[in-house]
């Protein structure tokens, strides 16, 4: 039998309150309480709808929670369970970007800020490292996510591009069966029409009546944010060059300091890590009109956001049965995710360079334009804080949470020293 209504919102109400970590601790988490616990969902529904949430753009914890919301309860509990999973972080998003537009520039509070980005070095560096070890079974994927590092640090290609030249690699160059009998029985084209005629419209709508308004701000914010919608694959460590080649270089709305700021606070909430667009907007919104704006460019960014996710799941689930018996999506996106491991390496080196130098400089020959640090600007105290970190996290298994509630104290402690 279906939970009831209220059995759904408590049990994804927890979810969402206790969902910190990332990804992997979330879709730990999900399995623990909807397979294990309460027997929802068995073992092989959950693994499938984790397969086709990884194929589709968008965060695939929170589209995981939708799917398994579905599929208990239909449209209605789909909008449940991922509403609940994304609203107690977007709540504590909000607290803290007002927090932070007050008193971020103290200087006590910066030296806390340095511990957190000491920290986020290495979360990148542990996520690389996890999904390298997945991605690159073979030479073809490890050149996949050689070229995408190169493409995007040495010539600043677009992060779409570098995905769907990815996903057509690993397409075209799939060598075996091209599908399985198809066992999907959920499916309808109507259904598909239908689903397709409602929620594009009611994400897009909004966006329309914003550009229509004159408001340049939140429209920009919303069609950005609704791009980046389409092509977040491999999660936020993925698209976050993206975001930042736009948001910091493109329109300027922050800086790099601020934008590797809101990544280490977007890192301490429960929900979603891409999440760190809500932080982004109301940051933006705030230094351009206030607190008013702030809040006004939070509820764009998490529109913009997350309504793609309800759609991509409601079109893509009742054919779920019919995805898994196409083996070359599943190469497609074998190769994506090999390209992902090559953007997150830029991204790694990027957060590094920015955190541990005072100073880059922008050398470019052709296309070709590479960053590179003024050692004279090193800051130690940063690198010392980047080895502990790295030594709480790889050698003593710290939490993450813990980590970088250790390392902001620390970096408090040596600026008073």
């Amino acid at each position: 039998m279906a939970p009831s209504v209220r059995d759904l919102v408590l049990v994804f109400g927890r979810i969402g309150l206790l969902s910190f970590g990332g990804p992997a601790a979330q879709i730990s988490l999900m399995h623990q309480e909807l397979v294990d616990r309460r027997a929802w969902l068995s073992e092989e529904t959950y693994l499938r709808a984790l397969s086709l949430c990884m194929l589709l753009p968008g965060p695939e914890a929170m589209q995981l929670a939708t799917y398994a919301g579905w599929r208990l309860r239909g449209v209605t509990g789909g909008l449940i369970a991922g509403t609940l999973f994304v609203l107690p972080g977007a709540i504590v998003i909000s607290a803290l970007v007002l927090l932070y537009a007050s008193f971020g520039t103290l200087p006590l509070v910066q030296a806390g800020f340095l511990g957190i980005k000491a920290t986020v070095i290495v979360i990148v560096l542990q996520a690389l490292l996890k999904l390298s070890r997945k991605a690159l079974t073979d030479t073809e994927h490890r050149l996949i996510a050689g070229i995408g590092f190169l493409g995007i640090f040495l010539f600043n290609l677009p992060f779409p591009l570098i995905i769907l030249a990815a996903a057509l690699w690993g397409y075209v160059s799939f060598k075996g069966p091209v599908a399985r009998q198809d066992t999907s029985s959920r499916a309808s084209f109507s259904g598909t029409l239908r689903t397709v005629a409602i929620w594009v419209p009611l994400w897009l709508g909004p966006l329309v009546l914003l550009s229509l308004s004159g408001h340049q701000l939140l429209s920009d914010l919303g069609w950005f944010f609704a791009r980046l919608a389409v092509v977040t694959f491999g999660g936020a460590y993925a698209v976050l060059a993206y975001m930042t080649q736009t948001v910091v270089d493109q329109y300027q709305w922050i800086s790099t300091g601020q934008m590797i700021d809101a990544l280490g606070l977007a890192e301490t909430t429960p929900g979603p890590l891409i999440l760190v667009t809500q932080f982004v907007a109301m940051l933006t919104g705030q230094i351009n009109g206030g607190v008013s704006l702030a809040f006004a460019a939070g509820a764009v960014a998490l529109w913009a956001t997350f309504v793609p996710c309800f759609l991509w799941i409601f079109l893509a689930a009742p054919y779920l049965d019919k995805l898994a018996t196409r083996p070359r999506l599943s190469a497609a996106l074998h190769g994506i995710t090999a390209a992902v491991v090559g953007v997150i390496l830029n991204l790694s080196v990027w957060f590094a360079l920015n955190v541990l130098f005072g100073a880059l400089t922008q050398y470019s020959w052709g296309p070709v334009s590479i960053p590179l640090p003024g050692w004279d600007s090193l800051n130690l105290t940063a690198v010392a804080l980047t080895i502990a970190a790295g030594v709480l996290i790889f050698r003593a298994k710290l939490g993450m949470a813990t980590v970088l509630a250790l390392m902001s104290v620390t970096g408090i402690a040596i600026q008073l020293l």
